[in-house]
């Protein structure tokens, strides 16, 4: 069975992985967590990814998008691939 990537948005800064990964097994096995931090400071950035199998990442979007989690509503949808962004700026 293939995996699925969620995105989990609006997270309270001091979410951890383990909370995360708590909260998202009541729906199933869930694979990976990954919270963002930034590359400065080391401070969460309130977002991060889960790794589900797709019939339990598909119950989690249901049960937990728009829902309370440490106090705010989080998102929660299928993760999309992110562009390769250039560098920006001009090439001569």
């Amino acid at each position: 069975m293939a995996n699925k990537r969620l995105y989990v948005g609006n997270l309270p800064f001091d979410a951890t992985d383990q909370a995360v990964r708590t909260a998202f097994e009541a729906f199933g096995t869930v694979h990976e967590v990954s919270l963002v931090t930034d590359r400065e400071t080391g401070r969460p950035r309130g977002f991060g990814f889960v790794e589900m199998d797709a019939d339990a990442a598909s119950a989690a979007i249901q049960g937990l998008n728009d829902k309370e989690f440490g106090g705010r509503n989080i998102t929660v949808n299928e993760a999309r691939e992110r562009n390769s962004r250039g560098g920006g700026g001009r090439r001569y």
